[in-house]
């Protein structure tokens, strides 16, 4: 359990951080067990959102699920998450028909190809990496012909790091991708924002990255006139300061499910 110490703000949120992530860790490695790793995960998150002056409610955990089988899947449905996500198509074709008797909701958190739209319109409930007009047109193309809407989240590259997809954090960017989406892809649906930390994860680093994402949000939804209640930022090493930065949604693999299998 996290202690909270007494010292500056910055030392002290520093600290409070490194104590909890402590006790996810054995050895360097994450445990394997699920139902402790949860238990964990909400109590660093209810301590993230109260020393930010929010509810842990307004936060939810994504099960990122590269590389988790079928069955660990199961099992955490068992404990009550229905939120999960896949960072490629191919995995996600042969996994959700597997789950399909669970009534889950399946994001698509990866990069996404075009020639896989196809497919992914038909397995994902969201898209969370929409980041250029050409994949927006391909969205729109296959949704309509199956007369279905998609929320979609605009993915960011706040951290500016060349190995990561996303636009420029920049408003101009994010306002021409959302404006030709309000007005040419209407069976998309913009709900809000998403983007990667920057690696590796430090306080201060982090924080700017998930902090500009919250003013982007606030930026377009001024500009557009309409909600954009989705943040989804903060990944298993560096949820905290996306929590404190306003994230409504942290998407967890390895924090949940330990180390992927070699």
């Amino acid at each position: 359990m996290a202690h909270r110490v007494q010292a500056g703000p910055v030392a002290a949120n520093r600290r409070w951080i490194a104590v909890s992530r402590d006790s996810l860790y054995n050895r360097g490695m994450w445990s394997p067990h699920l139902p402790e790793n949860l238990r964990i995960v909400r109590e660093r998150i209810a301590r993230a959102a109260e020393r930010a002056g929010r509810r842990p409610e307004e936060v939810a955990i994504l099960g990122a699920t590269k590389g988790v089988p079928p069955e660990r899947i199961r099992e955490a449905a068992a404990l009550g998450l229905r939120l999960f996500g896949e960072n490629r198509v191919q995995e996600a074709r042969d996994k959700i028909p597997q789950l399909a008797d669970l009534d889950l909701a399946w994001h698509m958190i990866g990069h996404l190809q075009t020639n896989k739209v196809r497919y992914a319109v038909r397995l994902f409930h969201l898209v969370e990496s929409l980041d250029r007009q050409e994949l927006a047109r391909e969205l729109e193309k296959r949704l309509a012909r199956m007369d279905r809407r998609m929320p979609v989240l605009l993915e960011v590259n706040t951290s500016g790091e060349p190995s990561k997809y996303g636009l420029p954090p920049e408003p101009d960017a994010l306002l021409q991708l959302a404006e030709f989406v309000l007005s040419q892809a209407p069976h998309l649906e913009l709900r809000g924002l998403m983007t990667l930390g920057p690696y590796p994860p430090e306080e201060a680093r982090s924080r700017r990255a998930f902090a500009r994402l919250r003013e982007l949000r606030d930026l377009l939804s001024r500009r557009l006139g309409m909600a954009l209640p989705v943040l989804s930022m903060g990944m298993s090493e560096d949820f905290e300061y996306a929590v404190l930065e306003g994230a409504t949604e942290v998407r967890l693999g390895r924090a949940l499910f330990g180390p992927r299998e070699p």
